[in-house]
């Protein structure tokens, strides 16, 4: 591909990306970065790398990528706007046509931040503080009164639970609104997902249908947990017997006006009575419930959740087969 061909693809994509020659000199931006970054695009062209990177040790780096010709990526960068303003964002950088190519995906907002809903969360967080004690202390009995490993093991699991939740009311109540981010083994979290369900009295029928192969994303395992788990619950509530996890990884996934080149698909596939038709345009929206005794929370707080992380969480539903997908980009994890 010529550069002028991939030029005319590059101007049509959602991602961020700058062309930066030999000399560490803008010699291109895409109209995705001048909107990201509030640029004119004529006032940055031949201008040295630092009108949008200030971070000095960046700037090595970058000096090192043409060197070695190897690429790299940067986290959390912080890159300068008009009026002082910075924007965090994920930089990948890679050798190209004597310079550099920078395809910068910027990062959202901390949750706190943007969210009317967790100010409400938080308020709810503060009532479960110490129903969540109380569960644990009499799990914590049961554990050292009961015989035997099965009885002893529920008990540790009811345990773990309730220092998750309380973990999760905590970065509420004192808004630590951003997720905790590291690698992440999301077959770990369904296999975590399966036990939690099989304890229950009915427990459903459940499948596993993992890719393998898949790469591990950056993701908060509490917070993505309690996605998988409100997805589960939310089919066994619609009346599911079975409920099948499923794996894959998808390429230039659409979300809105970006486009991911890799993310990690999870599927929550259920045989539940599905979606009700008159839900289905606001089903993310708080306080929207199919149940007389719901809250309609779950669902609002697992795309919040899914979205904090670059992502999203989608559905299709007929009934006898709703499949939920959570998605995660893999870009931030493999550079």
């Amino acid at each position: 591909m010529s550069e002028l061909t991939w030029r005319r693809w590059a101007e049509q994509v959602a991602t961020g990306m700058a062309l930066v020659d030999a000399d560490l000199r803008v010699r291109w931006v895409n109209p995705a970065l001048v909107e990201c970054l509030a640029l004119g695009a004529r006032s940055v062209i031949g201008q040295p790398l630092t009108v949008l990177l200030a971070d000095a040790d960046a700037l090595a780096q970058a000096e090192r990528v043409l060197t070695e010709q190897r690429p790299l990526q940067w986290r959390g960068v912080a890159l300068t706007t008009p009026g002082d303003r910075t924007i965090s964002a994920d930089i990948e950088v890679q050798p190209f046509d004597g310079g550099l190519l920078l395809e910068v995906h910027a990062l959202a907002e901390p949750l706190a931040a943007r969210s009317p809903l967790s100010a409400t969360l938080r308020g709810f967080a503060h009532e479960v503080k110490n129903p969540l004690a109380g569960l644990r202390g009499a799990a914590q009995l049961l554990q050292r009164r009961v015989d035997g490993e099965d009885l002893q093991a529920l008990a540790g699991l009811i345990i773990d639970e309730a220092d998750r939740l309380g973990s999760l009311a905590n970065r509420l109540l004192f808004h630590d609104g951003a997720a905790q981010l590291g690698p992440l083994n999301i077959h770990h979290l369904l296999e975590r997902l399966t036990d939690l369900l099989q304890a229950e009295p009915s427990a459903p029928l459940l499948r596993h249908d993992y890719d393998p192969s898949a790469p591990e994303p950056l993701g908060d395992a509490d917070r993505l947990q309690q996605v998988l788990l409100n997805l589960a619950r939310n089919a066994l509530e619609a009346g599911a017997r079975s409920l099948t996890f499923r794996t894959r990884v998808e390429h230039g996934l659409r979300l809105g006006e970006r486009v991911l080149r890799m993310a990690l698909r999870v599927d929550v596939i259920d045989d539940g009575s599905g979606v009700p038709p008159a839900l289905r345009d606001t089903l993310f929206e708080p306080l929207v419930s199919g149940r007389a005794d719901g809250s309609g929370l779950g669902l609002a707080l697992s795309r919040e959740i899914a979205q904090e992380h670059g992502g999203d969480l989608r559905y299709v539903s007929y009934p006898g087969e709703t499949v939920f997908s959570l998605y995660l980009p893999l870009e931030r994890a493999h550079g």
